[in-house]
């Protein structure tokens, strides 16, 4: 069981996709304007990771080592399709909100790293729960990074007013002030990493 917990754990913090191992920065830095925004890219990416994994783990075996990247990027460009569909279909707010950083999901270096490195080579237990552990850490990352921008540049927190956005800084809401905000964030977690 605690082998287990390790595998999950080490997506969230010590092994985060985005402020340890720096993957995944288009959509970290596209998508966070706001911190719904965040959450909803974060938990996309985390689903299509998920499912991933478990097929990946489950067919690695059956593919040829000439054909294992392919293989991989068909799955997860599988999963990514079927995400769009579901999210053109029932959540057209989600769907223009996000636009063309959905498809994108597809070249999105978390996932074919984590299939490389974890799903190929594991049990379909494990690779689910790293496929959690890593999902998780990326939401995490992005509803921190878009709440952040969101808090400095608006004056709001998920769409509720803190203070009137008069007091904000319309740098964090734009484009340059998402790499401000990330540096600083990524300065942070690495604090507090070497603390502990």
């Amino acid at each position: 069981m605690e082998k287990y917990w390790k595998i999950f754990y080490n997506g969230i913090i010590p092994g985060n996709p985005v402020f340890v191992l720096l993957l995944g920065m288009c959509a970290t830095l596209g998508t966070t304007s706001s911190a719904m925004n965040g959450l909803m890219m974060g938990v996309a990416t985390a689903a299509v990771l998920v499912c991933s994994n478990l097929v990946i783990s489950l067919i690695k075996n059956l593919v040829p080592d000439k054909v294992r990247i392919p293989a991989f990027i068909v799955v997860i460009a599988t999963f990514v399709t079927v995400l769009q569909l579901v999210v053109n279909a029932w959540l057209p707010a989600l769907n223009a909100s996000l636009g063309i950083f959905i498809p994108l999901i597809v070249v999105n270096c978390i996932l074919l790293g984590r299939a490389e490195a974890f799903a190929s080579k594991n049990g379909i237990v494990a690779s689910l729960l790293d496929g959690l552990g890593a999902g998780v850490g990326f939401t995490f990352a992005l509803v921190l990074l878009g709440a952040s921008r969101e808090l400095l540049g608006t004056g709001r927190l998920f769409g509720a007013m803190i203070y009137p956005e008069d007091y904000g800084m319309l740098l964090f809401v734009l484009a340059p002030g998402a790499f401000i905000a990330l540096g600083y964030l990524i300065a942070i977690v690495n604090k507090i990493r070497k603390v502990s």
